[in-house]
């Protein structure tokens, strides 16, 4: 009995000792402005039936956005090997360049958008090793096709590639080498840009991530849904991101970070045809949109990107415009 009372003991002052450090380091102003950008993926916007570059076109005129990141999937950029197709991204980047639009460019295996890894048909059945090398070859062609384009901004290398416990039957173990690897591809390539490397706000430690990039970026979701328990709003606050932000700064060193992926659409586990509106709007409603757009202003980011701009679209095109409507109103600020 003393001994449990003992180990209780100690687990409450550690438990205390970690909230009163979390606290001490959350203090951080936030910014006076937040310059607000979304990410785009052709994939997305043809998997609810859009024509992807109107949707494009709109986000530049209609909602004025002017930051991006862009996506170069793998199995758009080499759909046969090495026959390389650059005809979708061409138009993104140029359109945004007309609109002196800046451009997060995300090159790998793992970007953005389920299945989380994106392997064309002619690569799957590679081993491991050809595969890395492919992948290389193919983010050379994307780094040598692009960086002549002043309104690239960063590379991205990969995405939360830290996060094994996700996805990992699409993507499996994380080859940190290799992603080494990949970075100084890219730095070779482009000496001039940083790389920005990314993990996850809820389940990710940062540590490693921050200190593999020049620029680190986190994800923020709030509302997710899980079969068993329904929709699960997170633990976290505002106050934690800036913690997690100033203990990473001191530990491994001060750099840019930014908020790059903050959830605005439902959380779904079956393609989106296969879900009523009804459900759609329970998970993510207007109040629930505003409501993340209030507790990202509180984290402490100046720079914020914000996820789910083919589903307002979507949205809107079924008569819900209230979410491209509030979109806007952010944008405008």
């Amino acid at each position: 009995m003393i001994i449990l009372k003992k180990i209780l003991k100690a687990v409450f002052w550690a438990i205390a000792l970690m909230v009163f450090i979390l606290i001490l380091f959350s203090f951080r102003k936030n910014p006076e402005k937040i310059s607000y950008g979304v990410s785009f993926s052709k994939f997305r916007a043809e998997e609810l039936g859009l024509s992807w570059k109107d949707v494009f076109i709109s986000i530049l005129d209609d909602l004025k956005v002017r930051n991006f990141r862009l996506s170069a999937h793998w199995p758009m950029i080499e759909p046969q090997k090495d026959n390389y197709n650059f005809e979708e991204l061409d138009f993104q980047i140029k359109e945004a360049e007309e609109r002196n639009a800046e451009v997060i460019l995300a090159v790998g295996k793992r970007l953005p958008s389920w299945p989380e890894c994106h392997i064309p048909d002619w690569a799957k059945n590679l081993s491991s090793e050809e595969q890395e090398k492919e992948i290389l070859i193919y983010i050379e062609k994307v780094i040598e096709r692009y960086k002549s384009y002043e309104n690239i901004k960063y590379w991205q290398v990969e995405n939360e590639p830290y996060l094994s416990v996700f996805a990992k039957e699409q993507c499996g173990d994380l080859d940190e080498e290799f992603l080494k690897e990949e970075i100084a591809l890219v730095k070779k390539l482009d000496p001039q840009r940083k790389v920005l490397i990314t993990d996850s706000g809820n389940l990710g430690l940062w540590y490693k991530a921050w200190a593999r990039g020049d620029v680190f970026g986190t994800s923020v979701y709030i509302y997710l849904w899980n079969p068993e328990i329904g929709q699960i709003k997170t633990i976290y606050k505002p106050f934690i991101y800036k913690a997690k932000t100033n203990i990473s700064s001191f530990l491994f060193g001060k750099k840019e970070a930014l908020l790059i992926e903050l959830s605005l659409e439902p959380w779904l586990i079956e393609p989106i045809n296969n879900v009523t509106l009804e459900t759609q709007i329970s998970r993510m409603d207007i109040n629930k949109f505003a409501e993340v757009i209030d507790f990202a202003k509180r984290t402490g980011f100046d720079r914020q990107y914000l996820w789910g701009v083919e589903w307002w679209h979507w949205m809107k095109d079924k008569g819900y415009s209230e979410y491209f409507d509030e979109a806007k109103n952010v944008f405008s600020q």
